[in-house]
Parts: structure tokens; sequence; C-alpha cells
């Protein structure tokens, strides 16, 4: 069981990022996760830095665990996505893990290729599981289906390949992970619909398989300014699956969120700043059976709220 600090590339420059997972580490985090965009989910974030060029520096920073959620297959080659994290892996044994996704078209979109729908955005990422794992296997991978490869093999490798999990928001793509998946990754949500999506994920074959969460929270020196700052900073990104997936720009992202009311938040990100109710929250998802939480405060106000978890909320964890 990790409670885990997240580095959120789309709101902070890599160098704040650095300095802030250092803290984590300080204060009693046990693990760290990283988002991988090319564009923020607004203009009010602001940032989007290099999750990869990061990860090396982080990971040389602290001793803590890391892991990323990518989408290859558009905007990243699976080959080039596997030979990134087998040097990560070589070079830091046990420390890194990897997430797959569909992605999303205001990341992907930068290609200029066509946008695929859902179902064939998930038969090309399970494709590109395959191709990451037999190249992490030392195989040479040729292949002609969704991914076009041809003579591909890893020279580098870690002696034991990262963990490679499933990023899924629904439960249908949750239960379709199952089969193929390591382990599952999910975001913050009521806790009924958070126990339908693991309940799916191990009806489709994840039984015994790590889970993993990435909670959404907004935590400040009062209740003002948690709601305040998760409605600046996170109400672009509060829509359904499918939203999120098909939107191309930030712009479009804020032109969404126009209607967004600071109750529709709620259920969206763990607004409050009362520690020990966050400390309730995030017991519930270890009830749930998650083994990994990340934690991610969505609110600009990160020093306080390292140390405060650190002092008030780890400890009861």
């Amino acid at each position: 069981m990790k409670i885990g600090f997240h580095a959120s590339h789309e709101q902070f420059a890599p160098s704040a990022l650095l300095d802030l997972v250092v803290q984590a580490q300080a204060a009693g985090f046990q693990a760290a996760t990283c988002s991988d965009h090319f564009h923020p989910w607004s203009e009010a974030q602001g940032q989007s830095g290099f999750a990869w060029s990061w990860l090396g520096a982080a990971l040389q920073a602290t001793e803590l665990p890391f892991g990323v959620v990518c989408a290859p297959g558009q905007r990243y080659h699976p080959t080039v996505i596997a030979q990134a994290s087998a040097t990560l892996a070589e070079m830091f044994p046990g420390r890194f893990w990897l997430a797959l996704g569909s992605g999303q078209l205001l990341n992907e979109g930068i290609t200029g290729e066509g946008w695929p729908p859902k179902r064939m955005r998930n038969e090309r990422l399970e494709e590109c599981a395959g191709i990451i794992r037999s190249l992490w296997a030392g195989e040479r991978v040729t292949g002609y289906g969704h991914i076009l490869v041809e003579d591909a093999r890893l020279y580098t490798r870690p002696e034991t390949p990262p963990l490679l999990i499933a990023a899924a928001l629904t439960p249908e793509t949750a239960e379709w992970a199952g089969g193929w998946a390591g382990g599952l990754i999910t975001i913050s949500r009521p806790v009924r619909e958070l126990k339908e999506v693991v309940d799916a994920f191990r009806k489709g074959g994840g039984e015994g398989k790590p889970l993993f969460l990435k909670a959404q929270i907004s935590y400040a020196a009062d209740d003002e300014s948690a709601m305040r700052g998760a409605w600046e900073q996170w109400r672009t990104n509060i829509f359904e699956s499918p939203v999120l997936s098909d939107l191309r720009l930030p712009e479009q992202f804020a032109a969404a969120a126009r209607f967004v009311t600071r109750d529709d938040l709620h259920g969206h990100v763990r607004i409050s700043s009362s520690a020990q109710r966050h400390a309730q929250w995030l017991r519930q998802d270890i009830d749930l059976g998650f083994d990994h939480i990340y934690v991610h405060n969505v609110n600009p106000d990160q020093e306080n709220f390292i140390r405060d978890f650190g002092e008030q909320v780890l400890p009861l964890l």
C-alpha cells in the first residue's frame, strides 16, 4: 500500500515539479506519478512539459518509484515508448511502471492524422501493449496491423521489465483491459461509480492484479480557497469520457466549461480544507482495494498541501 504524489505537468513548469517531488518525498509520500500531455486542459493551467525528459531527472533526484500514463499509437510509436521505459527501468530498477491509455485528441491531434473511433483506438492500444512487451522480452518485432513495425529490437533492457498497466475511465474499458493489462489505473469519483470500474476490471480478468488510483482533490487553507482553486484549474476536466477524448484544443475545453458551476465540481474533485476529511476519502479508496493512490491536488498551493498531508494525513493511513 503506497500513498503517492501526482506531479501535474499541465499546471507547473518541470523545474517547479522537480522541487515538489523532492518535498513530497521528505514529507513522507511513498511514490509519485506524472501526467504526459502535449497541451494542458486549459490556458489557465498554462504548462505542458515533456514527461519523459522529466522522469529521468525526478528518479535521480529522489528514491521514489514513479509511473506515467501515456498513449502510444499516434503521437508516440510504441517502439519509442518501449525503448524509453526500458531505459528508465534499467537505470532505476524496480522504480518505474508504465500505464497505457487510448489517448485524447487534445494531445494526439498534433500529428494531423485522423482520430479513430474508440473501438479502433482500443484495438490499437492492445496492439501497442503487445509490441512493447515483445520488445522488452528481447524479441525482434515486425507487424503490419494498426501499427507498422519492421525489424525492431531493443538492445538495452532491464533485468525485470516494468509493470505494464491500463488506464480506464469507464467500466466498459476497465473490463476489456482486465484481460491484457497487468493492473489498472483510474481516477477518483463517488464510491459507487468507482466500485463499478473496479468490479468490471476484476470481471474482465483483473482479479488479483494491482489497482492504482489518481485521487483528484482541492486542498487549501480554507474551503473558499479550495473551491476557487478547483474551479479555476480543473473545471475543464470534469466531463464524460467521450468529451474528454474528442475535443481538440484547450480553447474548446474552455468553451465546454463555460456553464460549469462550482457545485458541478463535487464528485469530480474532492474539495475540502480539512485534512481529516481527505483522510476519510482515501480510507474509502483503500477499502475498495486500491494498492497505490496518487493524490493530485489541483489547487496551485502545493507546498502547504505537501506539508499538511505529510503531518496530518499520511500518518493516519
